[in-house]
């Protein structure tokens, strides 16, 4: 049965529809999503992979092949990126590879940008039924956004954004979490040797870390 605070939030998230900006906005990722694309036409991934999308930190995982082996990784991210923008392309950069699972990677940008903790759940709600309506085997995981030293002052507007999503996932049986936001966390603080220098983007430890927490996943 849905939560109370899932209940008593419908109504928001009613409110919070996807909105992709204009299409200025969009665009801008118009030569990254065509990229994909080229590289697909010379070599097209077999289905039933692990799709990766999301914003930089699926981008700069630059080891996530070797990472995650032996499974088949297809990794779909683009730096600065939005969930929202995710969502916006999933018709390009996931329904084709017709893949097992979807990880999904984004929501910290958004918040920055100053969306609600509410609009980006609804982003990942919309992106999660498209995915399921197109591919109603493929499983979709959500890793919670990450506590990054630079965006401390987001660390409440985290905490509900993942709870909300963590909310939608326990109503929809195609989707899960895949709690980083926790163990990336000291004393209540985002924990800084997991950081590169700009404590935004994270360094080999902290990928480590998401390796130990997703790799599990895939043998399932």
């Amino acid at each position: 049965m849905p939560s109370i605070r899932l209940l008593l939030l419908l109504p928001l998230l009613a409110l919070c529809t996807p909105s992709f900006g204009d299409d200025s906005k969009v665009n801008q990722w118009e030569s990254a999503i065509a990229a994909f694309e080229a590289a697909d036409a010379k070599s097209f991934p077999a289905p039933g992979g692990n799709v990766f999308i999301g914003s930089s930190s699926i981008v700069k995982w630059a080891s996530i092949v070797q990472d995650l082996a032996p499974a088949a990784i297809i990794k779909r991210g683009f730096g600065g990126s939005m969930l929202s923008d995710s969502d916006h392309f999933a018709d390009r950069i996931i329904i084709p590879y017709k893949p097992k699972r979807v990880f999904v990677y984004a929501g910290d940008n958004d918040l920055a940008a100053k969306r609600t903790p509410a609009a980006v759940a609804a982003s990942f709600s919309h992106l999660a039924e498209t995915v399921h309506a197109a591919l109603p085997q493929t499983h979709i995981w959500f890793i919670t956004i990450k506590p990054s030293p630079s965006r401390a002052a987001l660390l409440e507007a985290m905490v509900k954004a993942n709870g909300l999503v963590n909310d939608f996932a326990g109503t929809h049986p195609y989707v899960s979490i895949v709690d980083v936001f926790t163990p990336m966390l000291s004393d209540g603080k985002p924990r800084p040797e997991l950081f590169g220098p700009d404590r935004l983007h994270m360094n080999p430890d902290g990928y480590k870390l998401w390796t130990s927490l997703i790799k599990p996943l895939l043998a399932e």
